[in-house]
C-alpha cells in the first residue's frame, strides 16, 4: 500500500475502474431497460407485472451514471464515499435479491431467447461486479489514511432536517420493501411481484445511505458525484414514470409520498450544485483579491 496523502484517504485504482465499469454497464442496460418501460412493453431479468418497475431500475442505473464517471477525477476517497458506499449496497443487493428469486428468473421460468439470455447475462454481470466492488471496497477501506481532511464548504443549517427527512424516507421504504416485501408491495402504487418489490427496495435503501451519508459528510465539496447522481435519477425516473402514467393510482397516498421523495432528490440535488457554485465563486473572489494585495499578477 501507498503512504497516504495529506489529508484523508488516497483513492485506490480499483474503486475508480470499478466506478467507470459501472457506469458504462448502467448506460447500457439502464438505457435498454429504459426504452423498453417507455414503450409499455415489459422486459427484465424476472417476469413483472408492469413495465414500471423494470423502467425505474433503469431509470436508476441511467441517473447515476454521470455521477460515477466522476469519480475517476477524484485523488481522496472522502470525496466520493456518499456515493460509492451506496454503489456497493445496489450490486451486492441486487444481486442477492437475483440470487434468492433465482426460480423467477426467465433462466429458470424459461421463455423466449431474448429474456433469457438477459437474464443469463443479468445474473453473471452483477455476481462479478459484486465480487469486485465486496474485494476493492474492502481494499480502499484498508488503505492507510492521512488527518482528516478539513471540511471546506458546510452545508447549511437550514438544509439538515429536510435531508434528514428525506434519508430517513427512503431508507425506511427500501428496508421495508427488501425484508417484507409481501406486505410492503401494497404500499407500491403499481403492480409489483417480490422481486420487483427487493429490487426497488435495494434501490431505495441506497440512495437513502446516500443522502443520510451526505448529511454525516456536512461538506458540499465532498459529495460533487453524489449531487450529480440525485437529479439525474430523480429525472430519469420522472420520465418513467409520466410515460407509464396510466399504469400508476396517482390517487393513492403512496403515489404522493413518492412525488414528493423524487422532488427532494432533485431539490436536494439541484440546490447542492447551486451552493457549491456559489462556494467556487467566493474562493475565485477571494483567490483574486489576494494576488492583488501581494502585487501579483490575477
Amino acid at each position: 500500500m501507498t503512504n497516504p496523502p495529506e489529508g484523508g484517504r488516497p483513492l485506490t485504482a480499483g474503486v475508480a475502474i470499478l466506478a467507470t465499469t459501472v457506469a458504462v454497464v448502467s448506460l447500457l442496460v439502464g438505457g435498454l431497460l429504459t426504452a423498453v418501460s417507455l414503450t409499455g412493453h415489459v422486459f427484465g431479468a424476472w417476469p413483472s407485472p408492469e413495465s414500471v418497475s423494470p423502467g425505474l431500475i433503469g431509470a436508476a442505473m441511467l441517473g447515476t451514471a454521470p455521477g460515477l464517471f466522476t469519480v475517476a477525477k477524484a485523488r481522496r476517497w472522502e470525496e466520493v464515499r456518499t456515493l460509492v458506499d451506496p454503489l456497493g449496497i445496489v450490486l451486492v443487493g441486487l444481486f442477492a435479491v437475483t440470487l434468492l428469486d433465482a426460480g423467477r428468473l426467465y433462466i429458470a421460468r424459461g421463455g423466449s431467447i431474448i429474456p433469457v439470455l438477459f437474464s443469463l447475462g443479468w445474473l453473471f454481470t452483477l455476481g462479478l461486479l459484486s465480487v469486485a466492488a465486496l474485494i476493492t471496497l474492502t481494499w480502499q477501506h484498508l488503505t492507510p489514511a492521512g488527518p482528516p481532511p478539513p471540511r471546506t464548504a458546510p452545508l447549511p443549517a437550514w438544509a439538515k432536517p429536510p435531508l434528514a427527512v428525506l434519508g430517513s424516507a427512503w431508507l425506511g421504504i427500501g428496508a421495508g420493501l427488501l425484508t417484507r416485501p409481501s406486505f410492503w408491495a401494497d404500499f407500491v402504487p403499481w403492480t409489483v411481484n417480490r422481486v420487483d418489490a427487493q429490487a426497488l427496495g435495494v434501490w431505495a435503501l441506497a440512495l437513502g445511505v446516500g443522502v443520510l451519508g451526505a448529511l454525516a459528510e456536512d461538506d458540499l465539496d465532498r459529495t460533487r458525484p453524489a449531487l450529480l447522481a440525485l437529479p439525474g435519477t430523480a429525472i430519469a425516473a420522472a420520465v418513467v414514470l409520466a410515460f407509464r402514467a396510466s399504469a400508476v393510482n396517482w390517487s393513492s397516498g403512496p403515489a404522493l409520498g413518492l412525488v414528493c421523495m423524487l422532488t427532494g432528490l432533485l431539490v436536494a440535488g439541484a440546490s447542492g450544485r447551486l451552493l457549491l457554485g456559489s462556494v467556487s465563486g467566493e474562493r475565485r473572489e477571494g483567490a483574486a483579491a489576494g494576488a492583488v494585495r501581494r502585487g501579483t499578477p490575477r
